[in-house]
């Protein structure tokens, strides 16, 4: 699937516009709604990978699914984000590895990330 096919999937989920409020309002709510899940699921992402990592716990099945699960709720709220500012996930995407393609030419290493070209 396309990431600009999963945005506008995507959408079917997020929140419609509740008329007893403002419009202004009712943006800046739902954007803070959305960023703030976005921080959560994250973190329920960040939860899973420690547990394993540092608590020793199993990494079975049942983990990989619900680590799944949490990356694409991840991704709905990082979707929802961007429809909410007309930003295209796939340009996101795009301009993000193009900034790792500058700063790291040769791949990850320690000196050009210490080094970092784009933020000269």
């Amino acid at each position: 699937m396309k990431m600009s096919e999963y945005q506008k999937l995507s959408e079917r989920t997020m929140p419609k516009w509740d008329n007893n409020v403002s419009l202004w309002y009712w943006n800046r709510m739902e954007k803070s709604n959305y960023a703030l899940g976005l921080n959560g699921e994250a973190g329920e992402v960040g939860e899973i990978v420690k547990k394993h990592i540092h608590h020793h716990h199993p990494y079975t099945d049942e983990t990989e699914m619900k680590l799944k699960k949490e990356i694409g709720d991840v991704l709905h709220y990082l979707a929802g984000l961007c429809t909410m500012y007309n930003i295209q996930l796939e340009e996101c995407a795009t301009l993000n590895l193009m900034k790792l393609e500058e700063r790291y030419p040769n791949e990850f290493n320690k000196e050009d990330s210490l080094m970092r070209k784009d933020e000269e």
